[in-house]
């Protein structure tokens, strides 16, 4: 490996380390070569994340959108080649190259990136469905080769799981979304338990908003049961990591209904306890499973 893709997976890995704390302890649960790409494929969402969140805040929203167009179409540009001088982009290629990950879900990723500057209403879960696809499900999709599986019905574990995590991340984050003037929670699910965008606007925690919150819990943790009965079919070194990953990621919900069901005054978050606990348990079973 050349000192250049050594410092390209090395920021990959920082990013992950500063900003995906909970994502990066899971990770350590892999073998270490699987480490490096999974890094990569974080650097590049994170990347462009802060490209339409954190970067460009002092920017117009059209300015944003040409600077994630620009990086974007760059780093699809630099895939299809094959090579890349883009400090992220490096590892990125070289992680897509040694796993054949499709083209197609990056280029997922970024329409959903580019929805972001653009959209901020969903009427229905199916429209949300089409940013989720992009946004989350592909991130999944594209780990799969480096998670190694051996039945095709590890895909629907994986799209089951990437959904949940987002639709966990956006309960948690209803008020910071409102913030940046965008609302995940589909519109016709909130009108079913008798919210209004304005009630929601008003950041002021009532029966039917709870309520709309439960529908929403559910809902993740459906689709945890149905990626939990799929992990089965992924490689066994690395079925401890994405357990963890899933009881963390989707135990925000556990810990909105502690707070009440409050996402106003309160953000969520797992304890470190927890995250100790989960990771102790996940630390013994891969040792387990590399004994084996």
């Amino acid at each position: 490996m050349s000192d250049l893709l050594r410092e390209s997976y090395a920021e990959c890995k920082r990013l992950n380390a500063l900003h995906g704390k909970t994502y990066y302890l899971a990770t350590l649960l892999l073998p270490k070569k699987k480490r490096p790409p999974v890094h990569a494929l974080y650097g590049f969402a994170r990347f462009a994340d802060e490209i339409v969140d954190d970067l460009a805040s002092t920017l117009s929203d059209q300015e944003k959108a040409d600077a994630l167009r620009t990086w974007g179409e760059s780093v699809l540009k630099d895939l299809r080649r094959g090579k890349s001088d883009d400090l992220i982009g490096r590892a990125l290629v070289d992680t897509v190259n040694q796993y054949s990950i499709p083209l197609e879900y990056f280029e997922a990723f970024m329409k959903s990136m580019e929805m972001d500057l653009t959209v901020t209403r969903y009427k229905t879960y199916d429209d949300l469905m089409t940013y989720v696809y992009g946004s989350a499900v592909v991130i999944g999709l594209e780990m799969l080769p480096i998670l190694g599986y051996s039945n095709p019905r590890a895909i629907e574990a994986a799209t089951a799981l990437g959904t949940a995590f987002q639709l966990a991340n956006f309960i948690r984050d209803i008020d910071e979304d409102i913030d940046r003037g965008r609302i995940y929670m589909p519109l016709d699910d909130l009108a079913k338990f008798g919210v209004t965008e304005e009630m929601l606007l008003t950041r002021k925690l009532t029966p039917e908003i709870v309520e709309a919150i439960k529908f929403q819990i559910q809902r993740v943790r459906d689709l945890q049961a149905i990626a939990e009965a799929g992990i089965q079919y992924l490689d066994p070194i690395s079925r401890p990591c994405i357990r963890a990953a899933s009881e963390l990621y989707c135990g925000i919900v556990d810990e909105i209904e502690a707070n009440g069901y409050d996402v106003f005054t309160t953000r969520a978050t797992t304890s470190k306890w927890r995250r100790l606990r989960v990771a102790g348990i996940a630390f013994i079973q891969t040792l387990f499973a590399r004994m084996r």
